[in-house]
C-alpha cells in the first residue's frame, strides 16, 4: 500500500507566486535612492548656477529662462527609465528634491512641492503608456509632462498674476526644456549606464545585452 506525505499538497498550495513586473524589489529601492541622491546633488549645483546661466535668456525674452528648468526635471524621468515600475518617477524626483531642500536652497520646503508635481507630471505619462514605452519617444513625452507640471507649479507659486504672454512663453520653454534635458539626456544616460553593465539586473540593461 502506498502512502502520501501529509506535506505534499501543502507544499504545492503554498508555492511562491510569481513576482509581478510592477512589484518593487529591494535592489529597485536601493538603485532608485542612489539615482535620487546623485540627482539631488546635481540639483544643488544647478540651484546656484541657474540664475547666471539663464539670465541672458530671461533678458532676451522674459519666460525663456524656463528652458533651464529641465535640469530640475531629469531625476524622475531617469529613475523611471531605469527602474521601470509604477511610482519610480515620483520617487526619484522626491528624493532629489529632498536632498536639495536639506542641503539648503532659496525655495525652502516648497522644493518638495515642486519635486512632487514634477515627478507626478512624468509619472502620469509613463502610466498613460501602461509602463511599457521606455523608448526615446516615451522619455521625451515624460519630460514634456514634467516640464508642464513645473510651469504650472512655478506660475502659481512664484509668478502669480503674470501677463498672458509670459505665461505662454514660460510654459512652452519649460516643456521644451523638459523634453530635451529630462527626456533625451535621461534616455541617453540610461543607455550609457546600461552599456557599462551597471544595469544588468534591470530591463534597460537586458535590452542592451540582447542587441550586443
Amino acid at each position: 500500500m502506498t502512502t502520501t506525505s501529509p506535506y505534499s499538497s501543502t507544499s504545492t498550495s503554498t508555492s511562491t507566486p510569481p513576482r509581478s513586473r510592477f512589484q518593487w524589489r529591494v535592489i529597485d529601492i536601493v538603485v532608485a535612492s542612489v539615482i535620487g541622491v546623485a540627482s539631488g546633488l546635481i540639483f544643488v549645483v544647478w540651484n546656484i548656477a541657474s540664475s547666471p546661466v539663464t539670465a541672458p535668456l530671461q533678458a532676451l525674452l522674459p519666460g525663456l529662462q524656463a528652458l533651464g528648468g529641465g535640469f530640475w526635471l531629469f531625476a524622475g524621468v531617469l529613475t523611471a527609465l531605469v527602474i521601470r515600475k509604477p511610482g519610480a518617477a515620483i520617487y526619484g524626483e522626491m528624493v532629489a528634491a529632498s536632498v536639495s531642500a536639506l542641503i539648503g536652497n532659496q525655495w525652502g520646503a516648497l522644493t518638495l512641492v515642486s519635486g512632487f508635481t514634477q515627478g507626478l507630471g512624468a509619472e502620469i505619462v509613463f502610466a498613460a503608456f501602461l509602463y511599457a514605452n521606455w523608448r526615446v519617444s516615451g522619455a521625451v513625452v515624460a519630460g514634456a509632462g514634467a516640464g508642464l507640471a513645473m510651469a504650472i507649479t512655478d506660475l502659481v507659486l512664484w509668478y502669480p498674476g503674470s501677463a498672458l504672454p509670459f505665461i505662454v512663453i514660460y510654459t512652452i520653454a519649460a516643456v521644451i526644456g523638459g523634453m530635451l534635458i529630462a527626456g533625451v539626456l535621461s534616455w541617453l544616460a540610461t543607455r550609457g549606464l546600461a552599456a557599462t553593465g551597471a544595469l544588468n539586473r534591470f530591463g534597460a540593461g537586458r535590452e542592451i545585452a540582447k542587441r550586443v
